[in-house]
Order: structure tokens, then C-alpha cells, then sequence
């Protein structure tokens, strides 16, 4: 009896979700994040008093400095405008093409993505109703530069006219949850050897999160925390035969009696 790494008839690629559905979906879910964050807007002093808290707890638990990281892109206006750039325009691009890729090559792990992503900002919503916090940028205390506003480009106007964003919403960082999600959606998604280099995304868009005094130190590690339970609570799919890795695997029988005899049997991947 032959093994084979082809999946059977019984583990074909689920259906994939219809598009009409899931732009409907997506459009829907947009609107609600720009609506909810508009109504978070709005709590200025509130949101300068959690900022100089959330500064004295960094300093208190002894994490890095945000002004490090400044100092490394402050050494060239190209490097702070590049990190502006990618600060303005990475962040919905990327996600958008990581959510198309996986709905058009592996349908279950998009559903799965799209679910937990809609929980990871659902959840940040309720936390930017609840815990407005001005950003770095906007804190004398840190000593931080507004790159944005100093180099360009910015995606911000001042706060007091700014009607399409919501300033006071910096924890948790959606920059960095999403930029999370995207590396470990693609690591689970492929077999790659190479796929664990996706987590540079994230790690970039830390540094340009923190070094342009757009978020703290903190914000990325709540919207950890956030995706951590998201992920818990929303297993990925397990792996077919096409997307599990080389190595240990077992035989399935033949699924019913009476089936046509030398059919071969299907190299599973046991790792998951």
C-alpha cells in the first residue's frame, strides 16, 4: 500500500464564503469601528490624566523608554518620514491583502482570521470607550517629537478639528494587533520554512508605532493580550494534508466497507 500526501475526497478545501456576504460584512464591521470610535472621541482631559498615569506605570515597572527608539529615526529625515509612511499607509493595505489571499487560497483560515480580528477590535473599541488615552506624542512629559506632524506625512489633523479619527483611542495599538495577526494568520496558513520571517512585520510596525510617539509600550502589549484571548477562544482550523508539514504522520483506513479495494491510503501530518 502506497502513502500519499494528496488530500482524499473526504478532506477537500471547505467551501469558500460567499463574496457578496463577506464585503457586506466587512463594510458593516468598518462602519461600526469608525462609529465607535467617534463616540470615544471627545474625553480630552480624561484622556491626558490616563496618559500621565499609564507613563508613571511604565517607568515604574522599568520598561524602555519610548525616546529610544525615537532617537534611532531621528539620525535621518528620510528614516523618520519612511517610518511616518509606514505608519500612514501599511496598516489597512496590508491587512486588506492578507484577508483576500486566504479568502482566495485557504477559505477556512480566512474565516477564522476574520473572526478574530473582528473580536480583537470589537474589544479594542470597548477598552478606547473606557480607557481614553492621549498619546505619547501629545504628552510633555514624555519629551517625544510628533514626527508626523515635524517631517511628514501625518494622517492627523489637530485634535480640536479632526472628525474622521479619534486621538484619544492609543490603547490598545490595532496597529500592532492587526500587524500580529497578519504574521501568525500567514505562519498558520503556509508551510514554509521561511515563514516564521512574516513576524517582521510586527516588529517593524513596533518600532514605528513607538518611535513616531504614535503609541506606548503598553498599547502593543494589550492588543497582545487582546489577540492572545481571541486566539483562545477561536481555534484556527486543524491542517489538511496539503498544508501539514513533512515528517510523522498516519494512515487513515478507507472510510467505509465495500469501497473499491488498492485504493491507497492518505499520509496525514500529525503535527499540528
Amino acid at each position: 500500500m502506497n502513502a500519499r500526501t494528496e488530500p482524499s475526497q473526504q478532506e477537500a478545501a471547505p467551501p469558500r464564503p460567499s463574496l457578496v456576504r463577506e464585503l457586506l460584512l466587512v463594510a458593516g464591521f468598518f462602519l461600526v469601528y469608525k462609529t465607535g470610535r467617534q463616540l470615544a472621541a471627545g474625553h480630552t482631559a480624561e484622556a491626558f490624566r490616563n496618559a500621565d498615569r499609564l507613563w508613571d506605570l511604565e517607568r515604574a515597572v522599568h520598561l524602555p523608554r519610548e525616546g529610544a527608539v525615537q532617537h534611532l529615526l531621528l539620525h535621518g529625515d528620510a528614516l523618520v518620514r519612511a517610518a511616518n509612511t509606514h505608519y500612514a499607509t501599511v496598516h489597512f493595505p496590508a491587512t486588506l491583502a492578507f484577508l483576500v489571499w486566504l479568502y482566495l487560497r485557504r477559505p477556512a483560515h480566512y474565516v477564522w482570521a476574520r473572526r478574530v480580528l473582528t473580536a480583537v477590535t470589537g474589544a479594542a473599541l470597548l477598552l478606547h470607550l473606557a480607557f481614553p488615552l492621549a498619546p505619547p506624542r501629545m504628552l510633555a512629559a514624555t519629551g517625544l517629537l510628533d514626527t508626523a506632524r515635524l517631517y511628514g506625512p501625518s494622517v492627523y489633523g489637530p485634535p480640536q478639528s479632526d472628525q474622521l479619527s479619534n486621538q484619544f483611542a492609543a490603547i490598545p495599538s490595532l496597529h500592532f494587533g492587526w500587524a500580529l495577526m497578519v504574521a501568525l494568520g500567514l505562519i498558520a496558513a503556509t508551510r514554509s520554512r521561511w515563514r516564521v520571517l512574516w513576524l517582521l512585520h510586527p516588529a517593524l510596525t513596533l518600532l514605528v508605532i513607538v518611535g513616531t510617539a504614535n503609541h506606548y509600550w503598553l498599547d502593543a502589549l494589550a492588543a497582545t493580550a487582546l489577540l492572545g484571548l481571541a486566539l483562545a477562544l477561536l481555534p484556527r482550523p486543524g491542517r489538511t494534508a496539503t498544508t501539514a508539514g513533512r515528517g510523522a504522520g498516519r494512515l487513515l483506513p478507507a472510510p467505509r466497507r465495500g469501497e473499491a479495494a488498492g485504493r491507497d491510503a492518505v499520509l496525514v501530518g500529525a503535527g499540528r
